[in-house]
């Protein structure tokens, strides 16, 4: 496996890095437990929480800079990428605010004694990480889990090898300890390696089903708790009593953001048949007034999908959905650019028995769905191995509540399209994966929950 990073506009190799060997993995592993160890001895979270703080600085003075590196690698519109370095700052903030009501001891109720659950950290933490969101997926799992004081090892996307590197750094200028993070540019064999260690408490991924099910294959193997989060087919449902105003400001947005490169965007619109017509004139109208470009240009509205590999995967799920009776009504035709631009594309009459009905398309191609009636809507969306999230648009918020209660799904939104703050839990069910990062949840995944009882005499 080459870590190469490969600007998608301009198709040039920017850098090669040198894999990881087994020798600098075993350093690593050694040295990341006996922090470990000494954070477990120690107890240093009141220096934690001014670390993670002074990592929020920098990356806030310097968001121009890893924007500018997130951008030339994966072809992320740099106002998104400085969108996305913000939030990091963000997590800083949440963590080091909430570390000690979070890390608080639970006193246990009960006649016979007395109890309470201390949180303690588990050990080495395996992070295998995507490339949509260079940083943000990071950050993400790393620093709460840097509060709890679980040490992590990051295997990262092999094409955006720079940003797990400037992220890794950024962390070690903050003055976190060495191994806090430690970035290395491991094989798949390798990561089972690290895996299996006696020394690595658990495991968290985001990426594909495939690559979920390997990692927690060789997890359960070797009884390592793992977390998961595996993608979407994410339904976007317009209710009788939507505010249409709002439905034109958020749906092309909600697919087009990051290239349409995000697992919890909006992929299948879900219509009644009585705003059906009037929702394809929106969205193609919507959809041919992007412009293609350079992605750190702020006229660019539309970035080149990450590699050749991605786009020449989707041009293939668009070809197979159409060879077995999808209808293009805009799209689908060549950009004549260089760079690994798609056209944004939207599809229609896509039916149960055809392949891409229950297939994640990760790229600007919108799947239009028409319904009878809100019961039609709701089957519809539930008819999918996905349950990532979903969003749902009404201008009655009860209604709208009564019907993201049906959808089988880690999360909902009402009236706006996805979202990620660092209170608000991220996860989901069914093929979308186990397990949730932020918010306390995302403290509590790789925690002891270690009680301390004591019986009346």
């Amino acid at each position: 496996m080459a870590y190469q990073s490969i600007n998608p506009f301009t198709n040039q190799v920017e850098k090669t890095f040198e894999n990881t060997t087994d020798e600098e993995l075993e350093q690593t592993l050694t040295t990341a437990h006996q922090l470990y160890l000494d954070w477990r001895k120690y107890n240093d979270l009141e220096e934690r929480k001014r670390q993670i703080l002074k990592l929020g600085q920098i990356l806030r003075e310097r968001r121009v800079e890893y924007a500018t590196v997130m951008s030339k690698e994966m072809g992320k519109l740099i106002s998104e990428a400085e969108g996305e370095v913000d939030l990091c700052a963000s997590f800083c903030d949440y963590y080091a605010a909430h570390a000690d009501e979070f890390m608080q001891p639970k006193i246990i109720a009960t006649t016979s004694g007395r109890a309470k659950v201390l949180k303690q950290s588990l050990g080495i933490l395996v992070a295998v990480e995507p490339w949509n969101f260079p940083f943000y997926q990071i950050a993400r799992v790393f620093i709460p889990n840097f509060i709890v004081g679980n040490p992590m090892i990051l295997k990262d996307a092999s094409n955006c090898p720079a940003s797990a590197q400037a992220f890794a750094d950024a962390v070690k200028e903050a003055g976190a300890p060495a191994d806090s993070l430690t970035n290395l540019f491991l094989s798949y064999d390798q990561v089972n390696k690290a895996i299996a260690d006696k020394r690595v408490a658990g495991v968290c991924l985001t990426g594909s089903e495939r690559g979920g099910a390997t990692v927690a294959k060789e997890a359960g193997a070797n009884l390592k708790k793992s977390t998961l989060e595996l993608g979407g087919n994410d339904a976007f449902i317009i209710l009788d009593d939507a505010d249409w105003d709002l439905v034109e400001k958020v749906a092309p947005a909600a697919r087009l953001y990051n290239a349409g490169q995000v697992c919890t965007s909006s992929k299948r619109f879900i219509v009644l048949e009585k705003d059906y017509d009037r929702f394809l004139k929106m969205m193609k109208d919507a959809f041919s007034k992007v412009k293609m470009g350079d992605p750190l240009d702020p006229l660019t509205t539309l970035a080149p999908l990450s590699s050749k590999k991605a786009k020449e995967k989707l041009q293939k799920q668009v070809d197979t959905a159409v060879e077995n009776g999808a209808k293009v009504y805009y799209g689908n035709k060549p950009v004549d650019m260089e760079g690994q631009f798609f056209m944004p594309t939207i599809l229609t009459d896509i039916t149960p028995d055809n392949p891409i009905f229950d297939t994640e398309m990760f790229g600007p191609v919108a799947s239009v769905y028409k319904v009878s009636s809100e019961e039609e809507a709701i089957e519809l969306a539930n008819n999918s191995s996905y349950g990532l999230g979903n969003t749902i648009f009404s201008n009655d918020s009860e209604h709208a509540e009564r019907v993201a209660a049906k959808i089988e799904t880690g999360m909902s939104w009402i009236n706006a399209g996805w979202a990620s703050l660092p209170e608000l839990p991220f996860g989901g069910v069914k093929n979308s994966g186990y397990g949730r990062e932020l918010s306390s949840y995302g403290i509590d995944e790789f925690t002891n929950k270690h009680l301390i009882y004591e019986a009346r005499q």
